[in-house]
Order: C-alpha cells, then structure tokens, then sequence
C-alpha cells in the first residue's frame, strides 16, 4: 500500500511532497533529494544503479536501448536519501517507441537536483554524447561529469579522455568510477549527498525501488530475452504479464506474454520445437524465482503486434508512452 501510494503521488505530482505519518522522526540536517542518471545507450547506468543499491533491480544487456522506463532506486543512510533516476539511454529516435524514451528521460530533469551525465571512458566521446550533453545545456541544477568503466581505460588514455568528454560540457564536478567493480562508488555516493538540500525523506527507509512486482517479472522476461536472441529481435519486444496467482503457498502461477512485430520475429523467440522460448523461460523463472524468494511456473506466449513500436495505442498499453504532462 505504501509502495502504491509513493507512485502515485510522483505520477500526480512530478517530485512528490514526502508523505507524512509513515516515517520516524528525522536528524537535523537530514538530506534528501533526486539523482538522474543521464547519458547514451550503453554506458552503464543501469550496471551502475544496481551496483550503488547492492541489488538489481534494472536489467542488463549489451544491446542498446535495454533501458525503457525510468526507474527509481532509493539510497538510505542515517543522515540522507538519494534517489537515483535510471534513464533510458539518449539516442537519435527512428520509430515513436525511441521518441517515448528520450521523453522518458528528459521528464526526470526538471525533478533534479543533480544530474549524472554518465559516459564510457574506454571509447572516445560519440555523437550520442555530443547530443546528451546538448539536452542538459540550461538543465537549471548541478551537473556531474561521470568517467564510467575507468578499468577498461588505458592508464595513459585517461587524461586525455578526461579532457575529451569535459569539453562536452561544462560540469560542476568529474569523477571517475567502475560500475562494474565498484571503484570509486563509496565516494561517489558521499558527493551526490553533498548536492542534496536539507529536507526529509522520500521514501521509507525499508524501500529500495518505486517500480511493482508485476513491473520487474516483466523485466527479467525482456532481459532474459534480449541475452538470448540475435538479429533485430530485441528491439521489437515488449513484455506483457497478464496474471500473477498464488497456486500454494509455495508456488506462484505467472503468465506473460512476449510481444513481437512480425510472424519471423514470433519464429525465432519460439525456436526449433519451442527451444529458444524454453531457454527463455527456463532464464527468467530463476532469476524471478530469486527476486521473489519463492517458486515459480512460469507460462510464456509469444503475440505479434506489427508495428507496434510505431502504434500509439500499443505504446499505451505496454508503459512506454508518456502524457503531455510528463514531458512539458
């Protein structure tokens, strides 16, 4: 109840006044305030979330454009709160799904109170990163500068990519860090809290994510999905779970639905004999049987919905299509 009420309130109200009457008293000069991971396809906001947390609750993938939602992962200590914003990966759109995620992560800015335009410093500065740091000229709150996968930089190619990617913009602070083997992250977290104004929480404190059960079953499925299939395939899946019921105490009945846009499509996510749809099940019913703590049948079914990256209305249906209020 409390987890559905939060939302709520951050769907009605853009950054929601903190609820009243479900927290204990707060120190003087506790600190709480909205992060946004910024940046394009790729770079590791996602692996970066999970690691600041010290739980997934984002998935990840290789593939560009894993991240569609934006999805809000909540830092608790003593004295302060963060809540990080993961952002779908900024990128020149080809289709309306594309639109809807960029709208996506640029409706999270006007909430924040930093921003973290995260790159990957092993590469070269991309036109992608020339675009992100574009959308966050006039942004109106901090911005860090975030040197991800610093361990797979050559120690002689760091200042010279350091340099590279502040030229993109003018930042307030650079730090470098490896989402992937937790270098720099416990300094990370004590500089985003210094960006923070006084105030109480947001969340309780028990309270990692914003995002529903039903949400993250739906996730791992895509995830599972996207690991296990090649070609155009990722890009036109959306994953829909249509019913979650209690067998026994011990067993919990979810049935999904992989969406596809094309009868070819609907082919290879089945596989020869039903293989490749077996691997998938068999991927996302561990990982959900781990998240839940419980056993899990796990019933999936592939539909096609041609177009449907395109179709507003399907949009609508599968949580990527945001309202004019969200974005304005």
């Amino acid at each position: 109840m409390i987890e559905a009420a939060i939302s709520e309130a951050m769907k009605d109200a853009g950054k929601p006044a903190p609820p009243s009457g479900i927290f204990p008293e707060v120190p003087e000069g506790f600190r709480s305030g909205f992060a946004v991971l910024w940046g394009r396809p790729n770079v590791g906001k996602s692996t970066l979330l999970n690691a600041l947390l010290g739980e997934k609750i984002a998935i990840v993938s290789p593939k560009p454009q894993t991240t569609r939602n934006r999805i809000a992962g909540v830092l608790n200590w003593e004295n302060s709160q963060v809540v990080l914003w993961d952002t779908p990966g900024i990128h020149r759109p080809k289709h309306r799904l594309g639109e809807c995620l960029v709208e996506s992560a640029r409706s999270a800015l006007p909430d924040a109170e930093v921003v973290l335009f995260v790159v990957d410093v092993s590469v070269k500065p991309s036109e992608e990163d020339a675009l992100c740091s574009d959308h966050l000229r006039g942004v109106g709150c901090p911005v860090m500068l975030l040197l991800n996968k610093v361990d797979l930089c050559p120690a002689e190619d760091l200042d010279k990519r350091w340099q590279s990617y502040s030229e993109l913009l003018r930042c307030d602070k650079v730090a470098a860090v490896s989402a992937l083997t937790g270098a720099g992250l416990s300094d990370l977290a004590a500089v985003v809290v210094d960006f923070l104004p006084e105030g109480p929480p947001y969340f309780p404190a028990d309270m990692i994510t914003d995002q529903t059960e039903s949400f993250m079953i739906g996730e791992l499925i895509r995830e599972a999905t996207l690991h296990l299939t090649h070609q155009e395939i990722p890009y036109s899946i959306a994953v829909t779970v249509e019913e979650m019921t209690p067998r026994s105490e011990s067993l919990l009945y979810i049935a999904a639905n992989v969406v596809v846009e094309r009868d070819s499509q609907k082919g290879i996510v089945i596989g020869n004999g039903g293989k490749m749809l077996r691997q998938i099940g068999e991927s996302a019913r561990s990982e959900i049987e781990r998240k839940l703590d419980c056993k899990v049948f796990l019933d999936l079914h592939v539909k096609v919905r041609e177009k449907w990256r395109s179709d507003e209305a399907s949009l609508q249906r599968f949580g990527y299509a945001l309202s004019r209020r969200d974005v304005s």
